[in-house]
């Protein structure tokens, strides 16, 4: 457990503290809490559901990666399972800042990679910036979706994000976050190009139809795997890599660790995310080997 987890769990007032202490110290933890877990944190709290998800936000923000900013923001989305995944934002030295991961963004691929199809909340600590207000926009649900800040009572989306432009505009009916098969395959026998493409299967690519995934193996052998995240405004998307690099940073998996990377993108598209990838994993660590596959 990172010492910054440690910290924010140290911080909390009691019985939640030994409550999540117990929670996060079980090796099955994620970064998720179940439906139950969190019925269970309630009862034992007493605290609303309101004030149980903000007090939990210092746990979300303690995984937060920001060298840049050293601003440290927790996001917390709630998926139809009554699921609550945690959300952090990220930053890497070296590169453009457009590469940079927004805490709603972590949240919602969060929940994302573990199959919600839909989310109901977004529990933040910050007022959302009009580019997480655009990238929420595009997720399945987002005309019901409600946003909690500290001390403020919830609010539609659209409360904050009036007369919004999303996929209907441009005549896409499915939205980010449905369940979806591309269908797309190779013949490589390789256990993390085998996981990229399933990640490609699963991307949101409506407006530009470059379908992408990408896999990561760390020095323990672990395979995080991320889809593309496309958004109707282009600017908010959010690349394959970026979303494995999400998987991996809510495990409590060392950036430094990564040992391999794969990206599979179709063949021929209108744009492309390898040089970003090169871009970010030369920041990362130059040595880290990428090989890419165009279907």
């Amino acid at each position: 457990m990172r010492a910054s987890i440690q910290e924010a769990i140290s911080a909390l007032s009691s019985p939640l503290k030994e409550a999540i202490e117990t929670l996060c110290a079980s090796p099955e933890f994620d970064a998720t809490i179940s439906a139950q877990e969190y019925d269970n944190l309630l009862e034992i709290t007493g605290l609303s559901d309101q004030d149980l998800r903000v007090a939990l936000l210092p746990l979300a923000a303690a995984y937060s990666v920001a060298p840049i900013s050293k601003f440290y923001v927790g996001a917390i989305a709630r998926g139809e399972s009554g699921k609550l995944y945690f959300g952090a934002n990220m930053e890497f030295e070296g590169v453009q800042l457009s590469q940079a991961i927004h805490a709603e963004q972590s949240a919602i691929s969060h929940a994302w990679l573990k199959g919600e199809t839909a989310l109901k909340d977004i529990t933040i600590n910050y007022s959302p910036c009009g580019h997480c207000r655009q990238f929420m926009n595009e997720i399945n649900g987002a005309d019901t979706l409600n946003i909690q800040l500290p001390n403020r009572d919830a609010k539609l989306l659209h409360e904050y994000l009036p007369e919004p432009f999303g996929p209907a505009d441009l005549g896409i009916e499915q939205p980010l976050l449905a369940p979806v098969d591309h269908g797309l395959t190779v013949s490589e026998d390789n256990a993390l190009v085998q996981a990229a493409v399933a990640a490609t299967n699963r991307s949101h690519a409506p407006y530009s139809h470059n379908l992408s995934g990408a896999a990561i193996r760390d020095i323990n052998g672990t395979v995080f795997a991320g889809m593309y995240a496309e958004n109707a405004a282009f600017n908010p998307s959010l690349p394959p890599l970026q979303v494995a690099l999400i998987a991996m940073n809510l495990a409590d998996a060392d950036l430094k660790d990564i040992q391999e990377v794969v990206l599979v993108e179709k063949a021929r598209a209108v744009v492309s995310h390898l040089q970003d990838t090169q871009a970010i994993l030369e920041a990362l660590n130059p040595d880290i080997p990428l090989s890419y596959l165009a279907i």
